[in-house]
Protein backbone atom coordinates (compact mmCIF):
# COMPACT_ATOMS: atom_id res chain seq x y z
CA UNK A 1 0.00 0.00 0.00
CA UNK A 2 1.44 3.42 -1.07
CA UNK A 3 0.10 6.51 0.63
CA UNK A 4 1.31 9.86 -0.88
CA UNK A 5 -0.77 12.14 0.93
CA UNK A 6 -3.38 12.04 3.33
CA UNK A 7 -6.61 14.23 3.72
CA UNK A 8 -9.05 15.02 6.70
CA UNK A 9 -11.49 12.52 7.20
CA UNK A 10 -14.54 14.05 5.76
CA UNK A 11 -15.24 16.34 2.58
CA UNK A 12 -17.26 18.57 4.81
CA UNK A 13 -14.57 19.80 7.12
CA UNK A 14 -13.17 22.49 4.61
CA UNK A 15 -13.98 24.86 1.63
CA UNK A 16 -13.69 23.74 -2.11
CA UNK A 17 -10.27 25.10 -2.46
CA UNK A 18 -9.42 22.42 -0.05
CA UNK A 19 -9.57 19.69 -2.47
CA UNK A 20 -6.53 20.49 -4.83
CA UNK A 21 -4.87 19.13 -1.68
CA UNK A 22 -6.85 16.00 -1.90
CA UNK A 23 -5.98 15.48 -5.33
CA UNK A 24 -2.47 14.13 -3.94
CA UNK A 25 -3.07 10.21 -5.13
CA UNK A 26 -3.58 7.73 -2.15
CA UNK A 27 -3.62 3.95 -3.39
CA UNK A 28 -5.63 1.48 -1.69
CA UNK A 29 -5.59 -1.95 -1.70
CA UNK A 30 -9.05 -4.05 -3.27
CA UNK A 31 -9.76 -7.20 -4.32
CA UNK A 32 -10.01 -7.09 -8.21
CA UNK A 33 -8.06 -10.36 -9.48
CA UNK A 34 -9.13 -13.40 -11.21
CA UNK A 35 -9.04 -14.53 -7.56
CA UNK A 36 -9.86 -12.07 -4.99
CA UNK A 37 -6.11 -11.07 -5.58
CA UNK A 38 -5.06 -7.21 -4.42
CA UNK A 39 -4.57 -4.50 -7.10
CA UNK A 40 -4.40 -0.93 -6.31
CA UNK A 41 -6.76 1.71 -7.07
CA UNK A 42 -6.11 5.07 -6.67
CA UNK A 43 -8.26 7.28 -4.43
CA UNK A 44 -8.39 10.32 -2.16
CA UNK A 45 -9.17 10.09 1.57
CA UNK A 46 -11.76 13.06 0.93
CA UNK A 47 -14.00 14.69 -1.01
CA UNK A 48 -15.19 18.18 -0.95
CA UNK A 49 -18.71 19.76 -2.32
CA UNK A 50 -18.71 23.06 -3.40
CA UNK A 51 -18.66 26.45 -1.06
CA UNK A 52 -22.65 26.75 -1.84
CA UNK A 53 -23.30 23.04 -1.45
CA UNK A 54 -25.39 22.43 1.67
CA UNK A 55 -23.13 20.98 4.32
CA UNK A 56 -24.86 18.20 6.45
CA UNK A 57 -24.41 14.56 7.25
CA UNK A 58 -26.85 12.36 5.77
CA UNK A 59 -29.64 10.93 7.52
CA UNK A 60 -30.12 6.94 7.33
CA UNK A 61 -33.25 7.93 5.29
CA UNK A 62 -31.05 9.70 2.77
CA UNK A 63 -28.45 6.90 2.65
CA UNK A 64 -28.04 5.01 -0.98
CA UNK A 65 -29.45 1.40 -0.70
CA UNK A 66 -29.38 0.40 -4.21
CA UNK A 67 -27.93 0.55 -7.72
CA UNK A 68 -29.14 -0.22 -11.01
CA UNK A 69 -28.26 0.18 -14.54
CA UNK A 70 -30.64 -2.13 -16.57
CA UNK A 71 -28.01 -2.08 -19.79
CA UNK A 72 -25.87 -4.25 -18.09
CA UNK A 73 -28.68 -6.44 -15.85
CA UNK A 74 -26.84 -4.04 -12.87
CA UNK A 75 -29.53 -4.63 -9.86
CA UNK A 76 -27.32 -3.92 -6.34
CA UNK A 77 -27.18 -2.93 -2.99
CA UNK A 78 -25.35 -0.37 -1.59
CA UNK A 79 -22.90 -0.85 1.36
CA UNK A 80 -21.37 2.42 3.05
CA UNK A 81 -17.61 2.73 2.74
CA UNK A 82 -15.84 5.03 4.83
CA UNK A 83 -12.02 5.35 5.73
CA UNK A 84 -9.85 2.67 7.38
CA UNK A 85 -7.67 3.98 10.50
CA UNK A 86 -4.87 4.97 8.22
CA UNK A 87 -6.71 7.50 6.18
CA UNK A 88 -7.35 5.00 3.23
CA UNK A 89 -10.74 4.19 1.94
CA UNK A 90 -12.73 0.76 2.46
CA UNK A 91 -13.57 -1.38 -0.01
CA UNK A 92 -16.29 -3.91 -0.60
CA UNK A 93 -15.23 -7.18 1.71
CA UNK A 94 -16.94 -9.30 -1.11
CA UNK A 95 -17.66 -9.36 -4.77
CA UNK A 96 -21.49 -8.09 -3.83
CA UNK A 97 -22.79 -5.96 -3.20
CA UNK A 98 -21.07 -2.42 -4.24
CA UNK A 99 -20.30 0.44 -2.35
CA UNK A 100 -21.16 4.26 -1.92
CA UNK A 101 -18.19 6.22 -0.17
CA UNK A 102 -19.81 8.17 2.57
CA UNK A 103 -17.40 11.07 2.46
CA UNK A 104 -19.15 11.78 -1.16
CA UNK A 105 -21.43 13.58 -1.86
CA UNK A 106 -25.48 11.23 -1.55
CA UNK A 107 -26.37 10.48 -5.16
CA UNK A 108 -28.17 13.24 -6.28
CA UNK A 109 -26.50 16.04 -4.75
CA UNK A 110 -24.35 18.51 -6.28
CA UNK A 111 -20.79 17.20 -6.44
CA UNK A 112 -19.57 13.67 -7.39
CA UNK A 113 -20.96 10.51 -5.58
CA UNK A 114 -18.72 7.56 -5.95
CA UNK A 115 -19.75 3.90 -6.08
CA UNK A 116 -17.22 1.56 -6.06
CA UNK A 117 -16.79 -2.14 -6.69
CA UNK A 118 -15.30 -5.36 -7.43
CA UNK A 119 -14.96 -6.45 -10.93
CA UNK A 120 -14.75 -10.27 -10.01
CA UNK A 121 -13.93 -12.20 -6.89
CA UNK A 122 -12.66 -15.65 -5.86
CA UNK A 123 -12.66 -16.40 -9.58
CA UNK A 124 -16.35 -15.21 -10.36
CA UNK A 125 -18.23 -12.41 -11.58
CA UNK A 126 -18.75 -8.91 -9.28
CA UNK A 127 -21.18 -6.70 -9.21
CA UNK A 128 -19.21 -4.32 -11.67
CA UNK A 129 -18.47 -7.07 -14.17
CA UNK A 130 -19.72 -5.79 -16.81
CA UNK A 131 -19.51 -1.64 -16.18
CA UNK A 132 -17.22 -1.51 -19.38
CA UNK A 133 -20.10 -1.89 -21.37
CA UNK A 134 -22.15 0.69 -20.24
CA UNK A 135 -22.40 3.26 -23.02
CA UNK A 136 -23.08 7.10 -23.06
CA UNK A 137 -26.60 7.21 -22.76
CA UNK A 138 -27.38 4.86 -20.63
CA UNK A 139 -29.58 4.54 -17.32
CA UNK A 140 -28.31 4.40 -13.61
CA UNK A 141 -30.51 4.73 -11.06
CA UNK A 142 -29.85 5.00 -7.04
CA UNK A 143 -32.38 4.61 -4.48
CA UNK A 144 -32.39 6.03 -1.18
CA UNK A 145 -33.43 4.36 1.92
CA UNK A 146 -36.85 6.65 2.09
CA UNK A 147 -37.81 5.66 -1.83
CA UNK A 148 -36.37 8.79 -3.15
CA UNK A 149 -34.86 7.87 -6.29
CA UNK A 150 -31.82 9.66 -8.50
CA UNK A 151 -31.24 8.78 -12.13
CA UNK A 152 -28.62 9.45 -13.92
CA UNK A 153 -27.17 9.37 -17.93
CA UNK A 154 -24.02 8.08 -18.28
CA UNK A 155 -21.90 10.26 -20.19
CA UNK A 156 -18.50 8.39 -20.78
CA UNK A 157 -16.96 5.34 -20.23
CA UNK A 158 -12.95 5.23 -19.40
CA UNK A 159 -10.29 3.08 -19.23
CA UNK A 160 -7.63 4.57 -17.21
CA UNK A 161 -4.18 2.83 -16.56
CA UNK A 162 -3.82 2.71 -12.80
CA UNK A 163 -0.38 4.79 -12.75
CA UNK A 164 -2.92 7.54 -15.12
CA UNK A 165 -6.09 7.73 -12.90
CA UNK A 166 -8.01 10.81 -13.53
CA UNK A 167 -8.41 11.68 -10.04
CA UNK A 168 -8.87 14.92 -10.45
CA UNK A 169 -11.96 14.36 -12.89
CA UNK A 170 -13.21 11.66 -10.72
CA UNK A 171 -13.11 13.36 -7.47
CA UNK A 172 -12.99 16.93 -8.37
CA UNK A 173 -15.74 19.91 -7.24
CA UNK A 174 -18.90 19.89 -9.70
CA UNK A 175 -21.72 22.57 -10.12
CA UNK A 176 -24.06 19.74 -10.75
CA UNK A 177 -25.00 16.39 -8.92
CA UNK A 178 -23.14 13.36 -10.64
CA UNK A 179 -21.85 9.83 -10.16
CA UNK A 180 -18.55 7.75 -10.52
CA UNK A 181 -18.55 4.31 -10.55
CA UNK A 182 -15.19 2.59 -10.35
CA UNK A 183 -13.78 -0.91 -11.10
CA UNK A 184 -10.82 -2.88 -12.29
CA UNK A 185 -10.24 -3.04 -16.10
CA UNK A 186 -8.08 -3.80 -18.84
CA UNK A 187 -5.88 -6.96 -19.06
CA UNK A 188 -5.24 -8.87 -15.84
CA UNK A 189 -1.15 -8.70 -15.40
CA UNK A 190 -0.67 -12.52 -14.11
CA UNK A 191 2.76 -12.01 -12.30
CA UNK A 192 1.10 -9.12 -10.23
CA UNK A 193 -1.92 -10.59 -9.34
CA UNK A 194 -3.90 -7.72 -10.64
CA UNK A 195 -5.27 -5.57 -13.22
CA UNK A 196 -3.93 -2.72 -15.07
CA UNK A 197 -6.41 -0.24 -15.59
CA UNK A 198 -9.67 1.02 -13.96
CA UNK A 199 -12.72 1.72 -15.52
CA UNK A 200 -14.81 5.06 -14.73
CA UNK A 201 -17.79 5.37 -15.50
CA UNK A 202 -19.35 8.87 -15.37
CA UNK A 203 -22.71 10.47 -15.18
CA UNK A 204 -25.07 13.34 -14.50
CA UNK A 205 -27.88 13.84 -12.36
CA UNK A 206 -31.65 13.79 -15.41
CA UNK A 207 -34.12 13.75 -12.44
CA UNK A 208 -34.99 13.12 -9.23
CA UNK A 209 -37.93 11.83 -7.38
CA UNK A 210 -38.98 12.77 -3.76
CA UNK A 211 -40.58 9.98 -1.75
CA UNK A 212 -44.07 9.64 -1.77
CA UNK A 213 -46.01 10.86 1.54
CA UNK A 214 -49.05 10.05 3.35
Amino acid sequence: MIRMARCPRSRRTGPAAFAAACFAVVLVVTGCGSAGSPTRVPVPAAVVQPDNAAVMEPTAQARPVRIQAPAIGLDSGLIDLGLNADGTLEVPPEGFPAGWYSGSPVPGEVGPAVVAGHVDWAGSPGVFHRLHDLLPGDAITVTRADGAQADFRVTAVEDHAKSAFPTARVYGDLDHPGLRLITCGGEFDSGASTYRDNTVVFADLVTASLPTTH
